[in-house]
């Protein structure tokens, strides 16, 4: 059962600097707050934000360790030394091994000396493995780029440096106390590192020493204009600029299914990689979206698929690639093997790519499954176990449950019961492995470094982690972890917080300028989420129905103040069903989003939550 939502209006910002900005920039004064909510405070930073540039980037070389992981790559290329390109099973490290597998593709003069390597969920589990390292070395080969995992592998690298193997990782998670003895490591968030901006993906890393890479040995650099050079020049830089941007469809599925902050470089990463995607995805991306159900728009009859027309018969968002693509790629590593999703990101091949994209499909029909069955068993036994309604935290441990989707359980736990949640189940015969998830408000991978001493292994970030111990150490674990959440979670984050940008009404505010404006507030995601709106006194003068499991929706025209409606949607609200058809009286909070259907595109509003007017 969904745990009833608190409201809180943002009032964070100075109300001075809200009319300022509004009169320099030439909008409204709810447009002006939403923008000083984000950050945005003067005339340039909004022209910034409005208009995302790649002259935004900065220069990868600032990295620490770049110029050296660039050159140790370059002599290895030189020298023909074979190369392995490790990551991790999730979106974020398969399309990040897929983008530095493919460029490095087409700059090795061999490319037998290349290779890739998926860890297998189950034998190896999360990050650099000793199989892994076994695997290189039998192979012959002397160099591991690994992406998306590695920073905290201390006895890993040093076992491959015995055997002769140079490892340049590039991850962004939190390191350790030690950092691991690398050739080269490149995290923005190690405290030596001056890189300004510490929130990339790890594919956001790979396409960063890609970025390096070319810089150092063509002379292109992204965050630079094209200097007035003579023409010859000009055209082959404009190229290898172009070359480089056919990589970000892959950073921006990773930013979109990793959830990291959408802001700085990640904004306009994701920006141009959605204009890659909807002007013409990569073979494998395209054979995914359609099992998402979206068809060319040449394929659909449309005839105006003109250049700056979205490819697909919609224009694709971050929430589609969350929802589309993001699960299909993770149900390949969840439940059979994550290199399936690398050869599918890296594939050229039509027919292959249908092919494996169908294959993928089936793993996530089939996740889909498993994780349903496990989410009902673990409901039931808390519904069934009074006491746990009292604890600040769930953690649970059925050894049936598949090791793929205990993340996705902690996750749905977490909407349900609104509390920090660890999910395990069993790896072999001696470890017992699990998914940390957590509300906003509370950091678990603080929580999980005070429960270190009973951990084989942890990593992850403040909303999400990976945990392994032994099972001995599972009781243990339970009310060390139930002890640091209690003693550490606010009383008050007991129930789900919605966070309102601001209180419109539909006649007043919701004009074509406020949505055109609002458009362009995207990309969404963390940090700079789609604004949430508060509309009172509402009622439903139509005929309200209830849709699918538990949804709420309501046809034209029906959810109405005095003079204007809107189309709406709200999902898991089907509880309210009863007292909206009475016709009772209604506040709600909500997104304004744009629903395409049958050829058609209308405003719509996303209803977040409803409160009656009792």
């Amino acid at each position: 059962m969904m745990k009833e939502k608190r409201w809180k209006l943002r009032e964070d910002y100075e109300i001075e600097t809200v009319e300022k900005l509004a009169e320099s920039v030439g909008v409204d004064k709810i447009i002006a707050t939403l923008l000083v909510e984000r950050g945005v405070k003067t005339f340039e930073e909004a022209r910034r934000f409005f208009r995302p540039n790649l002259d935004q980037l900065h220069d990868p070389l600032m990295m620490k360790d770049m110029d050296r992981a660039i050159s140790r790559i370059n002599l290895a290329i030189k020298q023909k030394e074979r190369i392995l390109v490790y990551g991790d099973y999730d979106v974020d490290g398969t399309s990040a091994v897929a983008l530095v597998y493919s460029y490095l593709h087409s700059v090795v003069s061999n490319v037998d000396l290349l290779d890739f390597y998926i860890p297998d969920r189950d034998s190896e589990g999360y990050g650099i493995s000793y199989q892994g390292i076994d695997y290189a070395h039998e192979n012959g080969q002397t160099l591991i780029i690994a992406l998306d995992c590695g920073i905290k592998a201390v006895e890993e690298v040093a076992y491959a440096k015995k055997l002769g193997i140079d490892f340049i990782i590039g991850d962004h998670h939190l390191p350790g106390e030690e950092l691991p003895q690398a050739y080269a490591l490149l995290d923005p968030k190690r405290e030596d590192c001056p890189y300004p901006y510490k929130e990339l993906s790890g594919c956001g890393i790979g396409f960063k020493i890609v970025e390096a890479y070319m810089e150092q040995k063509l002379g292109v650099r992204l965050c630079d204009k094209l200097s007035p050079v003579e023409t010859s020049r000009l055209k082959n830089q404009e190229l290898l600029k172009r070359k480089l941007l056919t990589f970000l469809d892959l950073v921006a599925v990773s930013i979109a299914s990793d959830i990291v902050p959408m802001t700085g470089e990640n904004r306009v990463l994701a920006y141009y990689g959605l204009k890659v995607i909807n002007r013409k995805p990569r073979v494998g991306l395209e054979a995914i979206l359609r099992y998402g159900h979206l068809t060319p728009r040449a394929e659909a009859g449309d005839q105006e698929c003109e250049p700056g027309n979205s490819y697909f018969n919609k224009e694709l968002s971050i929430s589609d690639l969350v929802f589309l693509v993001g699960p299909r790629i993770n149900a390949a590593g969840r439940i059979h093997s994550a290199k399936d999703s690398v050869s599918l990101l890296i594939c050229e091949d039509v027919e292959a790519a249908n092919k494996m994209a169908k294959d993928i499909d089936e793993c996530n029909s089939e996740r889909k499954g498993l994780d349903s069955k496990a989410t009902e068993t673990a409901v039931r036994y808390i519904e069934s176990h009074p006491e746990m309604h009292n604890r600040k935290a769930i953690v649970l441990f059925d050894e049936s449950w598949h090791k793929g989707v205990v993340g996705i359980v902690a996750s749905r736990l977490v909407e349900s019961y609104y509390k920090p949640t660890v999910i395990f189940t069993r790896s072999g015969d001696d470890m017992i492995v699990g998914s940390a998830r957590s509300i906003k408000e509370f950091d678990v991978h603080t929580a999980l470094e005070k429960c270190s001493d009973l951990l084989e292994h942890f990593g992850g970030h403040r909303c999400a982690a990976g945990v392994s111990l032994k099972p001995e150490n599972f009781e243990k674990f339970m009310e060390r972890f139930e002890e640091v959440v209690a003693e550490s979670i606010d009383p008050q984050y007991t129930s789900p917080e919605v966070e309102i940008d601001a209180e419109i009404s539909f006649s007043e505010h919701i004009t074509p300028k406020f949505l055109r404006i609002l458009k362009q507030f995207a990309p969404f995601g963390p940090d700079n989420p789609m604004p949430v709106f508060r509309t009172n006194h509402l009622v439903d003068t139509g005929y309200p129905r209830k849709v699918g499991a538990n949804h709420l929706k309501f046809s034209p025209i029906q959810v109405e103040t005095r003079s204007r409606a809107y189309p709406a949607i709200g999902f898991q609200l089907g509880m309210h069903y009863d007292r909206m058809k009475r016709g009772d009286y209604f506040d709600i909070c909500y997104n304004l989003e744009e629903n395409f259907w049958n050829g058609r595109t209308e405003i719509q509003l996303n209803i977040k939550d409803i409160k009656f007017n009792d």
